[in-house]
């Protein structure tokens, strides 16, 4: 098999089985309502796949540098979530979701111009936090609508995630472990919520998926300072079985303590 038709192959299976990895966890978070979906959506669904595949290309070194340039790009995200969340209470699914990944893109191409450092990731995801969740915790609790599926729903999200990939793989030896992990920290799950959701049951409830999110978007930040730390130090198979295991440990601490609160209330 001449070498460049293996890579287009190999890229395709790549682009395949990325995405029918986001799409399993994304019909789960619509079935599951606004909070469990919110702890389904903020695991690496998107991003995790984009890594595994730049580790199978490259060495440690390339996987920690990455995820040191992708722990600011999630503060980039949680101000996304921010402007789509307050936005889609009373503006319409374009300009809500338009301002949303404009926020998103302008935020990711400023942190892309430095240089940035563990603790500097670490400082900016901790008061970008800071500041997001209280302003978050108001649109938590809505009513989840039930959500019926159309025929396209599937494939859009495939392609988006599979697009992801092939962009994130294809140019990853030209454009360097930085701007490859900004792209790899692109909210594709996100996206395709608002995408898909926001026409169909409104932006309030949708809003509230991402308003639930935030804390484990914080748990995905720390998973990404783990892989960092752990491909420098160990190798980027377990920087990566590290980080997925950091994302699973926090969100299913969140899963317990919200299942804890209304146990205390009624005793």
């Amino acid at each position: 098999m001449p070498g460049e038709l293996s890579y287009i192959l190999f890229l395709l299976l790549r682009m395949a089985v990325a995405a029918a990895f986001v799409v399993s966890a994304s019909i789960i978070t619509e079935r599951s309502g606004p909070v469990i979906g919110a702890l389904v959506a903020t695991l690496p669904i998107s991003a995790g796949p984009s890594y595994v595949f730049l580790a199978i290309d490259h060495d440690a070194a390339f996987i920690a540098q990455g995820a040191l340039s992708s722990l600011p790009v999630n503060a980039a995200t949680i101000f996304l979530g921010l402007t789509y969340v307050v936005l889609a209470q009373r503006h319409s699914f374009a300009v809500s979701v338009g301002c949303a990944v404009a926020v998103w893109i302008g935020l990711a191409s400023i942190i892309r111009l430095f240089y940035w450092t563990l603790a500097a990731g670490l400082a900016v995801n901790l008061v970008a936090f800071g500041i997001c969740i209280p302003l978050l915790a108001r649109y938590r609790h809505v009513k989840m609508p039930l959500v019926t599926r159309r025929w396209y729903d599937i494939p859009f999200r495939a392609l988006l995630v599979a697009t992801l990939v092939a962009i994130v793989v294809s140019t990853s030896g030209w454009v360097g472990p930085r701007v490859s992990g900004v792209i790899a920290l692109y909210p594709i799950v996100f996206t395709s919520m608002m995408v898909i959701l926001h026409p169909r049951i409104g932006g309030p409830p949708t809003a509230a998926v991402l308003a639930n999110s935030a804390w484990g978007l914080l748990g995905f930040g720390m998973a990404i300072a783990v892989l960092h730390v752990g491909a420098a130090n160990f190798g980027s198979a377990m920087g990566l079985s590290l980080g997925l295991a950091t994302c699973i440990v926090w969100n299913l601490t969140l899963w317990w303590n919200g299942r804890r609160k209304p146990l205390a209330v009624v005793s």
